[in-house]
């Protein structure tokens, strides 16, 4: 039997990653900037409150309330989520993909109608339900869910 030390990776500790303040580029890279998204700034819930999440009560009490008009502000159909400015002012109205009907993907600048519903699981941010595309924004293309590309 030796009486050498295993091996000398073991008897390191193991070392925290560096801070990011450490690391620097090399001289060739330069920093990129990022690109402006149209949800930067906003506040997104978490979890996603989805139309199979909320309870039937809250459903019930969407459906009985009033119809409201309003303007998609922006939609990414890879996040699943965008914004709708309603048409009477205040602060803009979270949407989930799951309360859009019909056949088209939002884009900015849709007119839309919507009745609303609040966010658990403090009930106090509102969330757009139940949201129906009135008016397709004009010179925009459209997507359908089913990928088909129509331009209004």
């Amino acid at each position: 039997m030796s009486s050498e030390p295993a091996s000398s990776a073991s008897q390191q500790s193991p070392t925290s990653p560096p801070s990011p303040g450490s690391l620097h580029l090399p001289e060739n890279r330069r920093v990129r900037d990022r690109s402006p998204s149209p949800m930067r700034g906003y506040l997104i819930p978490s979890p996603l409150p989805t139309r199979r999440t909320r309870t039937f009560s809250a459903t019930v009490r969407a459906s009985e309330g009033p119809v409201y008009r309003g303007v998609c502000k922006c939609f990414c159909r890879s996040k699943g989520h965008g914004f709708i400015s309603p048409a009477d002012g205040g602060p803009d109205i979270f949407v989930h993909i799951s309360d859009i009907e019909g056949e088209y993907v939002p884009v900015a600048g849709d007119e839309v109608t919507y009745k609303m519903c609040t966010i658990p699981p403090k009930n106090e941010k509102l969330q757009a339900v139940e949201v129906v595309i009135t008016h397709l924004a004009p010179g925009t293309k459209h997507e359908t869910w089913s990928g088909h590309v129509v331009s209004s």
